[in-house]
């Protein structure tokens, strides 16, 4: 099986790059092989921009039978703790539109621009159906943005607009989007390192976030092996 594995930063995943460079042959400066198992290290840039472009250029190029994408995460939803490793099943892109006068998101569906249920869309949203191998973590419903969210204003009407959102990245809509035009198996995955308030770094806590996520990254590519 070939595994492509994304990450915006080499930082998110750079536990899980010594643990390959450990107990796997390198086949080159980003390929790493154990038995039937290649797993390719593909760094895309954070953001949405950066994402659709360096995954459009590797897809272009190959398709892989299955692709992970990993990162750090802010949460919307309380309830998930920091440090808490979810599956994302389904990404909406939430500033994609235009703005009212009162600051309000109005979509590119609500304005005709776009299908809301032509592929890949379903009713507005990217879902990802499959991904078995991750259903041992909980379920999340993920937005994805240009910005960080980080004023208490932005917040409110994101949360007014997507209700049942409950993470917050700037990475995994596009990867879902790319994903799913090239009928590609995949699978995102998100560690939570910060709530989405007023911007406090002082409340964030990274190295939690990406030692858990490392930890279940290093567990989910174990069981590829076995599998």
């Amino acid at each position: 099986m070939k595994v492509l594995l994304t990450s915006a930063t080499p930082f998110e995943i750079a536990p899980t790059i010594a643990w390959l460079e450990k107990d796997f042959e390198k086949d080159d400066l980003s390929t790493f092989v154990k038995g039937d198992l290649v797993i390719q290290i593909c760094v895309t840039g954070i953001g949405i921009l950066a994402t659709g472009w360096k995954l459009g250029a590797v897809f272009s190029q190959q398709k892989p039978d299955f692709a992970i994408n990993v990162g750090i995460a802010g949460a919307l939803d309380r309830n998930i703790l920091l440090g808490n490793v979810v599956h994302i099943t389904e990404e909406v892109l939430a500033d994609l539109g235009v703005e009212d006068s009162q600051g309000r998101l109005i979509d590119l569906f609500e304005l005709g621009f776009c299908d809301a249920n032509i592929f890949p869309f379903r009713a507005g949203k990217l879902i990802n159906q499959g991904a078995a191998v991750a259903n041992f973590l909980p379920a999340a419903k993920a937005i994805t943005l240009n910005k960080a969210q980080g004023a208490a204003m932005s917040i409110a009407k994101t949360r007014e607009k997507y209700p049942e959102a409950q993470v917050e990245s700037m990475e995994g809509g596009a990867f879902f989007y790319a994903c799913l035009l090239a009928g590609l198996p995949f699978v995102e995955i998100r560690s939570i390192s910060n709530y989405v308030e007023p911007r406090n770094r002082e409340a964030w806590n990274i190295p939690l976030a990406i030692h858990n996520l490392n930890q279940v990254l290093q567990q989910m590519l174990t069981g590829l092996m076995v599998d």
